[in-house]
This record gives C-alpha cells, structure tokens and sequence, in this order.
C-alpha cells in the first residue's frame, strides 16, 4: 500500500515541474447541489490533467539506462499527454500508445510534444502492443500500475487535505484507479474521516466489477468517456480501493456529458466528461450523506474540445 511519507516525497521530486492547482469554496456548485462544495481544479494543470503528476514523479525516478532505452505509456488521451510533455522537458524519448476512440486533440499535443503515437483499433489493442514494445526494450510508465505514479497522482490528495476546509465526502473519477489510489491513500492518513467515493461511466466499469468480483477482471469498454476506459484495474489499484474507498459509483454517459456543461453553466469550469460524471454521483452521495455533507470534488481535468462538446450535446440530445 502506498504511504503518505511515499506521497510526501513524490511531492518534492515532482514539485518544480507540476502546478500546486488552486482548491476552491464553488459558490455555484453549492447553490446547484443545496451543500458547500469545494473543487480541487486540476484541470488547470500542467498539460490540462492530473495525470503529469505521476508521469513526472516516475520519469524522475528512472534510472540513466532507463531513459536512455525511451519510455512507452498506453493512454486513452491524458496520460499520454502528460508523458509526451514531460518526455521532451527532461529529454527523454517517447512513445505513446492510444485506441483510434483517444480524442484527435490529445494524439495531436503528444505528437507535437515530440513523443511518437501509435493507434490500435481498441484499448485491449493498446495495452497489448505497449506489452510488446515493453518487451522489444522501452521502459513502461504505466498509467496506473505502478506505485510511483500512485504516489504521484496522490499528490493531488496531499494538496487537497492542506488547502480544503472542512469535508465530509471526496469524489474523485475512476478509470484504472491511479488517481483515487493516490488520493485515498492521502486523506485517509490526512482526514481519516472523510468518506471518499469513486466514480466511472457506464461502459468503463473495470473498478465497481472487480469490486463486485473479489479482484481485478476484464471489462468490455464502450465508454464515449475514454480518459476513464481502463479495460481492467490492477491488483494494486483493487487493493487500494477496495480498503480505503467507501463506494464506486457508476452513472451513464449522458449524465456524465450533463455534468460537463453542468460544471460550465454553474462554476464556469471547462471540464471533460471525466470530471462531469461528478456531479450526477454528487446528488446520489447527497441522498445518503444527508443535509450535514460538505463535498469535495477533484476536477480531474479540461481536455475536451469546443467540438468534442457540442458533438457528444447534440449526440445525447442535451441542448
């Protein structure tokens, strides 16, 4: 299990290379949801998401022969971009694995960053030729195996437990389990009464079955919401969530878009459905923590275009 002091340290190798994102009182969101919210917006990081925390933080614990041979990553959009940008700060070669499904604006950042992208017909394609290119030599920065990119998306977690006021219930997205490992494992020694809830899109299931299943399985992606489409957990990120995580909601796409312009309409933040899934769980943690609930939500991040947003609108008929 990874520890605070694993956290604490991930804060200070990666610190002159993330921004310390702001953690915000939403007078809009609280309004909207009846209870004080606070948005912890990381959608104002580095490279528009959470995810240049842990590509950092395991970029900076590689060895020279392990940069040297280049670094591989599998990434639905975020993860990738994050690697591609934090590749060609420390001048380390990249090569970025997405399904076609990956946001046309995320293969075009990571291969303007420098890193070369290669597209599969799915995510199951992905991982497996990032295996494979693993195998031939590259070293593998996980999106969410690996217990120093844990740490470092718990930095997130770290931040939030400093600079947040009084909470009752965290939310935080779920796709392979890297963001709310981390962030669990911070406010758990930080705010150990805080509830923390998890929250994935249907069609992007992999954390809530494994939960129901005992252990990590594989999952049929069919998610539009592909920055949360993990065709499976790990053991490491099951564990975490499974100890420290209260529920893992599951709300369907349409909701998870609604939440997107939901989030622009009332806090005036820019947010991909990755983030908007938030807040149709928020009302369902409401119905359950009562009047008394002061929420948290970790806006994980911003990478969605003007067109990806009017085209999903228009595709769930929201306008």
């Amino acid at each position: 299990m990874i520890g605070i002091a694993d956290i604490e340290t991930a804060a200070g190798r990666i610190a002159p290379h993330v921004v310390r994102t702001p953690t915000v009182p939403s007078p809009g969101l609280s309004a909207l949801l009846g209870v004080p919210v606070t948005a912890k917006l990381e959608l104002l990081q580095r490279t528009g998401s959470f995810k240049v925390r842990g590509a950092a933080a395991k970029l900076l614990s590689l060895s020279e022969a392990e940069r040297a041979a280049g670094v591989v990553a599998v990434s639905g959009g975020n993860h990738g971009i994050s690697l591609a940008v934090m590749a060609a700060a420390l001048d380390v070669k990249a090569t970025v694995v997405m399904p076609r499904s990956a946001p046309a604006r995320a293969v075009e950042i990571a291969e303007s960053a420098g890193a070369s992208v290669r597209l599969t017909p799915d995510m199951d394609g992905a991982f497996a030729l990032t295996t494979r290119l693993q195998q031939e030599g590259l070293t593998l920065v996980h999106p969410f195996d690996d217990p120093v990119v844990i740490a470092g998306q718990g930095t997130v977690g770290l931040e939030f437990a400093a600079d947040a006021g009084d909470l009752t219930d965290v939310l935080v997205s779920v796709g392979g389990g890297g963001l709310i490992a981390g962030v669990a494992a911070a406010l758990r020694a930080l705010r150990p009464g805080v509830r923390i809830w998890g929250v994935e899109t249907e069609g992007a299931q992999a954390m809530s079955r494994a939960l129901a299943a005992g252990g990590p399985l594989p999952v049929k992606l069919t998610s539009i919401v592909s920055t949360l489409s993990a065709p499976a957990v790990s053991q490491l990120t099951y564990e975490h969530v499974s100890e420290l995580v209260t529920e893992v909601l599951v709300v369907p796409d349409r909701e998870a878009v609604r939440g997107s312009l939901d989030l622009a309409d009332h806090a005036k933040l820019w947010a991909e459905p990755a983030a908007g899934c938030l807040l149709p769980a928020a009302r369902r943690v409401l119905e359950r923590a009562g009047e008394g609930a002061r929420l948290g939500l970790v806006v994980c991040g911003g990478n969605a275009t003007t067109a990806d947003m009017i085209a999903w609108t228009e595709h769930f008929e929201l306008r």
